[in-house]
């Protein structure tokens, strides 16, 4: 890896760029509960990972009659859907998995299945995400909408990082009701999943480093790295939870 690949280095050592398990997701998928012919939509899919994933365990499980299930991931970064293009093609899935650039705050798709998972933010937050997403996801569909919560109060400082619109556990359930969703499933990230989860976050930025000490840009990668371990530790470990709604209509 040379110096021009420090940003390629952002996502290296990472699955996907939430707190979550390959078991979990599967636990999740399981819960959308896929039929054969089905569309997906994941909105804000960075590389896609969890829906090809999804696919392919439909796939692989034959879920009847009706032709396969399809896939399409939506994202604003053009290096993750080319990732995300690049993978579905070394695992056989591009003929049934599709990559567009676009805003998902104005996606006015419509799909059987959806997936939205760290991206509420594009929506402005939790209860206009989970509003907007009953135009994507008709009746008889299900999502699975992962977000934000705080698992406990959080500090002053907490907060300056993450912002005052941080719900809570009951206050994310309650803006899924008053969106008109009801819920199949609830689970949360562990603590070892976000273990997990921060460290691959920083590891590719650390293998750089170690291996250009004499880059101009070492310094100030080395303080961020110090600095973005530091705020979890100290800050936000164990008081900024995950949640993971499997929700239908």
């Amino acid at each position: 890896m040379d110096g021009a690949d420090l940003e390629q280095a952002r996502y290296a050592r990472m699955r996907w760029n939430v707190p979550l398990s390959a078991e979990h997701a599967g636990l999740l998928i399981d819960r959308l509960d896929l039929r054969a012919g089905q569309q997906i939509t994941d909105l804000g899919c960075g590389w896609g990972e969890l829906l090809l994933q999804a696919v392919a365990r439909a796939r692989d499980a034959g879920t009847g009659d009706g032709g396969p299930v399809t896939g399409t991931g939506v994202d604003t970064d053009a290096a993750a859907l080319s990732r995300g293009r690049a993978l579905a093609e070394q695992r056989q899935l591009d003929h049934q998995v599709t990559f567009t650039r676009a805003d998902v705050g104005g996606w006015r798709g419509v799909a059987d299945r959806t997936l939205c998972v760290g991206a509420a933010h594009a929506f402005g937050g939790a209860g206009p995400a989970l509003t907007a997403l009953t135009r994507v996801t008709p009746p008889g569909g299900r999502l699975l909408f992962g977000d934000g919560y705080w698992a406990s109060p959080p500090s002053a400082a907490a907060t300056a990082i993450f912002g005052e619109t941080v719900p809570s556990l009951p206050e994310l359930l309650e803006a899924s009701r008053a969106a008109g969703w009801r819920s199949i499933h609830l689970s949360v990230a562990d603590q070892r999943e976000w273990d997990d989860f921060e460290s691959t976050f920083r590891a590719g930025r650390q293998e750089w480093l170690l291996a250009h000490t004499d880059d101009p840009r070492a310094e100030q990668v080395r303080d961020w790295l110090d600095d973005r371990e530091r705020e979890y530790t100290g800050v936000y470990r164990g008081v900024l939870g995950f949640a993971y709604l499997v929700l239908a209509r």
